[in-house]
C-alpha cells in the first residue's frame, strides 16, 4: 500500500496541493472526534480553497459550496475514520486528477472504495471545484431488483 506520505515529498505544484488536501483531509476527520472540535475547525483544509467560489459534488451527484461541505464534513468526521492509499495522480493544466483506495468505517459499518477526483485550480492556485467519482463492490444481490432474463420479455 502506497500512502500520501510516501509521495507528498517528490510532488509539486498543484498536484501536492492535492495531496495535501488529502493528508489534511485524514488529520482533521481523526481531530474530529475531539468534543472541541467546529465547522471552523476546518481552517487548515480552506487555506487550499477557493471558499467563496468553491463547488462540489460527490459520487451522489450532491452539490455543495465550501459552507455546506464544512458543514457536512463536520457532521461525518465526528463519527467515521477514514484513510486512503495512493493510486495515481495525473495534472493537465488547472486540473489535477487523484485516484485513491478509500476507507471508512462508521460505527460498525466499513467501507473500502476505488475514487477519482477531478480537482480544478483558481488562477491563484487554490481548488475552487472537486468532482467525485466512485466504484465499489455491488451490494448484496439479494438487495437489487431482478430484471428477469432476455427470454422473460415479448
Amino acid at each position: 500500500m502506497t500512502t500520501i506520505e510516501d509521495v507528498i515529498d517528490e510532488t509539486t505544484g498543484r498536484s501536492r496541493a492535492v495531496l495535501e488536501y488529502s493528508r489534511t483531509m485524514k488529520t482533521l476527520v481523526e481531530r474530529a472526534k475531539e468534543p472541541d472540535f467546529t465547522v471552523e475547525s476546518w481552517g487548515p483544509l480552506a487555506e487550499l480553497i477557493d471558499t467563496e467560489n468553491f463547488v462540489r459534488i460527490g459520487p451522489f451527484k450532491e452539490v455543495m459550496n465550501w459552507a455546506e461541505y464544512a458543514e457536512f464534513l463536520t457532521n461525518w468526521a465526528r463519527s467515521s475514520s477514514w484513510d486512503c492509499s495512493y493510486q495515481r495522480l495525473t495534472e493537465a493544466a488547472e486540473l489535477v486528477l487523484l485516484e485513491l483506495e478509500e476507507y471508512s468505517e462508521i460505527g460498525e459499518f466499513r467501507n473500502v472504495v476505488n475514487t477519482a477526483s477531478v480537482y480544478e485550480f483558481s488562477t491563484e492556485n487554490k481548488i475552487r471545484y472537486i468532482a467525485v467519482y466512485l466504484q465499489m463492490q455491488l451490494p448484496d444481490p439479494a438487495m437489487l431488483p431482478s430484471f428477469g432474463t432476455a427470454e422473460d420479455t415479448p
